[in-house]
């Protein structure tokens, strides 16, 4: 288990926020705090790339150990982390997060919805 989710604790309001900022950076990547998890929807111009995407998301979460709630469509995904274990979000949220971003690097989405 990669040592990051190890003696998980639930993240501060304050934590929460720091981590926020940092996760989004300057051009504000699109993960939003909603109802106790964190949230991002990803766009794709077709179903084809949204389930490529999916597939690879999938593979990100069996290899972190820490399975994202998804809600998938024709052309979008969205994505939310939470640690049901500590009843909060924890850096396990962010770290997961941070790689699913990772994943679009190349620009295979369109980007984050409004």
């Amino acid at each position: 288990m990669n040592p990051i989710h190890q003696n998980r604790k639930a993240l501060s309001a304050t934590q929460i926020v720091t981590q926020l900022t940092q996760l989004n950076g300057e051009n504000a990547q699109g993960w939003k705090l909603i109802d106790g998890a964190l949230e991002k929807t990803y766009t794709f111009p077709d179903f084809h790339r949204t389930m490529g995407f999916v597939n690879a998301l999938a593979w990100v979460a069996n290899r972190e150990d820490h399975h994202p709630d998804l809600a998938v469509s024709y052309g979008r995904c969205t994505v939310r982390f939470n640690t049901h274990d500590v009843d909060g979000i924890s850096v396990s949220d962010f770290f997961c997060a941070a790689a699913v971003d990772a994943l679009l690097q190349d620009g295979a989405a369109s980007g984050p919805a409004s």
